[in-house]
C-alpha cells in the first residue's frame, strides 16, 4: 500500500479516547504505547513481509530484526513476541523450519521470548512478528519533538531496497549482498542502549525525537518527524540533509544507477512530491536513495546541538558507526531540503 493511501485512511479514522493510550496512530509513530501503571507502559508493534533474500534462515533473522526495531525506536525493551506465518500449502516444510529458526535466533539475541503465533495457508511466503515491550511512561521516544538547531544522526547506511531488487534480478555483487544482509540482520538494540546511556549523563531532553527508517524511506520518515503533533503542542519544523554525509551500503549507488528501483521507492517519491527540494548538483541515483524503502533500517535521531558530539561518541563506543547527516531548522517551505 502506498504511503499516501495509508495516510488518507488513517486521517479518516476516529482516534482512541482511552486516556491510557500514550502513543496512538495520530502521528504514524513507530509503535503504540499503553499505560499499565504509574511507572510502566506497554510498547506494541507488528510487522511481516515476503522474503527479500534467498536463504530462509537469514530471511527469518531479518524479519525478526525488522519487527523488533519499532520497539527500540520508541526507547522500549522487547520482552515477548508472537510469530505471523503465511506459507504455501504445498511448500517445503524444511524451508519454513529454517525461517522460524532464523527468527528464533534473532529473538534470542534480543532476549525477547517467542510465546506463540498464528499461521495461515498463503500462496506467498510471509513472516514476521507482533512484538510487545516495556518502557517507563516518562522515557518514551517519539518520532516528533525535534527542535530547531538539533543535529540529525543516522545509525545505519541506506540502500537495502535497491540492493534487494538487484538480488531478485541477479544483478547484485556478493559484496553488496553481504553488506545489505549484515545491515538488515543487525538489531537496533545497541544504538538504543547507547542513546539511553547518553541520556544518563546528559539532560533527558537532549534526545528530542527518534524513528527507525523502514518502508517510507529516509525522507518519508523525516517528513513524519518534521510535521510535529499539534494535539500535543509539538510544533512542526523543517529538516535539512547534507547529501554527501548520508552513508550508503556498498553497491547501492550502482544498483540505483542501473535502475534497480523497487515499487516502494516510486510510491514514496510520488507521495512526498513538493515536500522535498534537492540542490541541482545532486546526482539522480543519490536522490533516489533518499526515497529507498528500507528493511530493518537504522534510527534517525534528533539530538540537541550542544550534545551532538557526546552522543556520537557514545554511539561509536557501542559499535554503531552513526553519521551526522543534517540539522533541524525552523519550519519553512519546502518541509525538507537536501543540499
Amino acid at each position: 500500500m502506498s504511503p499516501g493511501t495509508l495516510d488518507s485512511i488513517l486521517r479518516r479514522l476516529p482516534l482512541p479516547s482511552d486516556p491510557n493510550v500514550l502513543v496512538g496512530f495520530s502521528t504514524n509513530d513507530d509503535a503504540g504505547v499503553y499505560l499499565l501503571d504509574e511507572g510502566l507502559a506497554l510498547v506494541q508493534t507488528v510487522d511481516f513481509f515476503t522474503p527479500i533474500v534467498d536463504d530462509p534462515f537469514t530471511f527469518g533473522q531479518i524479519a525478526a530484526a525488522n519487527s523488533l526495531s519499532d520497539v527500540y525506536a520508541m526507547g522500549g525493551r522487547p520482552v515477548s513476541s508472537l510469530s505471523i506465518v503465511g506459507f504455501p500449502e504445498k511448500g517445503d516444510p524444511t524451508i519454513l523450519e529454517q525461517i522460524i529458526r532464523g527468527g528464533l535466533n534473532k529473538m534470542s539475541e534480543a532476549k525477547c521470548t517467542v510465546i506463540g503465533g498464528h499461521s495461515i495457508r498463503n500462496d506467498d511466503i510471509q513472516f514476521g512478528y507482533a512484538v510487545s515491550g516495556v518502557i517507563h511512561p516518562e522515557k518514551i521516544w517519539r518520532n516528533v519533538g525535534a527542535q530547531a538547531s538539533d543535529a540529525l544522526f543516522l545509525t545505519k547506511p541506506l540502500g537495502t531496497g535497491v540492493i534487494s531488487t538487484a538480488i531478485k534480478k541477479e544483478r547484485a555483487s556478493n559484496a553488496s549482498i553481504d553488506a545489505a544482509i549484515g545491515s538488515m540482520s543487525q538489531l537496533n538494540r545497541a544504538a538504543a542502549e547507547a542513546l539511553r546511556e547518553f541520556e544518563k549523563v546528559s539532560p533527558s531532553s537532549c534526545v528530542h525525537a527518534v524513528t527507525d527508517i523502514t518502508g517510507f524511506g529516509l525522507l518519508g520518515h523525516a517528513r513524519e518527524m518534521a510535521l510535529g503533533d499539534p494535539s500535543a503542542n509539538i510544533a512542526s519544523v523543517s529538516l535539512e540533509f547534507e547529501w554527501q554525509s548520508v552513508p550508503l551500503l556498498p553497491g547501492a549507488l550502482e544498483a540505483a544507477r542501473e535502475g534497480m528501483v523497487p515499487g516502494g521507492l516510486k510510491n514514496n517519491r510520488e507521495f512526498l512530491g513538493d515536500c522535498v527540494a534537492f540542490a541541482d548538483d545532486i546526482p539522480e541515483e543519490n536522490r533516489a536513495l533518499f526515497f529507498d524503502p528500507q528493511t530493518s533500517g537504522g534510527l534517525l535521531v534528533a539530538i540537541a546541538q550542544d550534545s551532538a558530539d557526546t552522543a556520537l561518541a557514545k554511539l561509536r563506543e557501542h559499535g554503531i558507526n552513526a553519521s551526522r547527516i543534517g540539522r533541524v531548522v525552523p519550519k519553512s517551505s519546502p518541509l525538507i531540503q537536501v543540499s
